[in-house]
């Protein structure tokens, strides 16, 4: 699917408020709340809108201790290693990324005590990861949500 000027500003519109209704976005476009769902359809039909979501501050949620590793893992080892850790509910996100076969990860617990349990029991109780190296977060200046276009 080829994208108008059209389909990116309602992209962007989506980005900034995903619960903006069909009326409000042809309103600010200046076209038919048909025309504007079945440009909204054939962008999730194509893969270009993956999913509508919502984001959850998780300091106001109880997990005020967010963590990075980027962990090493043995080449044979990085897909089951990479897998486990998907499946944790501490972890937000998990990539892989260039260098040797290391995993992004970033994580989300409690506090220190849990930040502590996780690294030890669940983090290096996987076999197949060679390095760890880890990150705090001090303070958050940007978070992305959506991408703009």
């Amino acid at each position: 699917m080829k994208l108008t000027d059209t389909d990116l500003k309602i992209l962007n519109m989506l980005s900034d408020n995903g619960r903006m209704s069909y009326v409000d976005l042809a309103k600010e476009l200046d076209l038919s709340r048909v025309a504007v769902r079945d440009r909204i359809y054939q962008m999730q039909e194509s893969g270009i809108i993956e999913k509508f979501s919502v984001v959850i501050n998780s300091e106001k949620v109880g997990k005020g201790v967010s963590a990075f590793f980027n962990v090493d893992c043995e080449p044979n080892s990085l897909v089951y290693v990479a897998e486990k850790l998907a499946e944790n509910p501490n972890v937000a996100s998990c990539y892989q990324m260039t260098g040797p076969s290391t995993l992004h990860t970033h994580v989300l617990v409690e506090d220190f005590t849990s930040l502590e349990k996780f690294i030890n029991e669940e983090l290096y109780a996987l076999e197949g990861i060679s390095h760890v190296e880890s990150h705090i977060l001090l303070r958050r200046f940007k978070s992305r949500t959506g991408l703009k276009l």
